[in-house]
């Protein structure tokens, strides 16, 4: 099932006092249900705070976050998880080195109380790619491409209808990127996941993002389709010098 996620009026202030900084002064975007959106901008413009809110992850921000009309705040914990999950940008820093891939799979099933869970880590795995006897791999016997993939299993196990994508393949080589966007892009078609993901790279979501946001020093300048970018259809001056910025790179690249 996808679901629609409505973002309005997000800030968050870090620290207190004289040195109180306001990263995000107030943040509104919506997603429409099997939707791709992108949050786009320059480090430190605060796209992935902005996940780490909606995850609850970091939750003494103010405004409001709904998923299909309900408040992620008065969403159960236990429903929350099994709603939306997020795959972070470093798969070398996401998995724990001591825990086996089997490991990392059955942990949400034994917490979630779910059965069949050889079955389901069996076809977790095998639905991103990797074969079933990587279960009793440990990350340091895995690439970072083969790390991420099990950083998506271990984000599918659990059935979400929405995936927070944190720069998922931006520690990743060039062709693993690749990969790793086209098996997203397919698991989307697929199971008709709401994806909201992060990154810096105007390319990504050209492929990926049917609309996108862009961000600049903790506020959204512009949301724009994905259609924009080919033919810089920005209005906004930041917004305007990115996509140029990123049309340059991309044709001396």
């Amino acid at each position: 099932m996808s679901v629609s996620v409505e973002v309005r009026d997000l800030s968050i202030v870090f620290g207190s006092g004289p040195s109180a900084v306001k990263v995000l002064p107030s943040v509104s975007f919506s997603v429409k249900a099997g939707e791709c959106f992108g949050l786009v901008g320059e480090s430190g413009s605060g796209k992935s705070t902005v996940l780490r809110c909606m995850s609850l992850l970091t939750d003494f921000w103010k405004g409001e976050v709904e998923i299909n009309g309900r408040s992620v705040r008065d969403i159960p914990l236990i429903e929350r998880c099994r709603t939306l999950q997020m795959v972070f940008q470093d798969p070398y820093g996401s998995l724990h080195p001591r825990q086996s891939v089997r490991t990392v799979l059955n942990e949400p099933l034994v917490i979630h109380k779910l059965d069949d869970r050889e079955e389901r880590m069996r076809r977790a795995i095998t639905d991103v790619g990797l074969p079933v006897s990587f279960l009793d791999r440990f990350p340091h016997q895995l690439s970072g491409g083969q790390r991420q993939r099990v950083a998506i299993a271990r984000a599918l196990i659990l059935e979400p209808a929405l995936l927070l994508l944190d720069e998922p393949t931006s520690a990743l080589d060039v062709s693993v990127q690749a990969e790793i966007l086209n098996l997203l892009q397919r698991l989307r078609e697929e199971r008709g996941f709401t994806y909201i993901m992060v990154t810096h790279d105007l390319a990504v979501v050209d492929h990926m993002c049917d609309r996108f946001a862009v961000m600049l020093r903790g506020e959204v300048t512009e949301i724009l389709p994905h259609e924009a970018i080919a033919t810089n259809g920005a209005t906004h001056a930041y917004a305007r010098e990115l996509i140029s910025a990123s049309l340059e790179y991309e044709g001396i690249r």
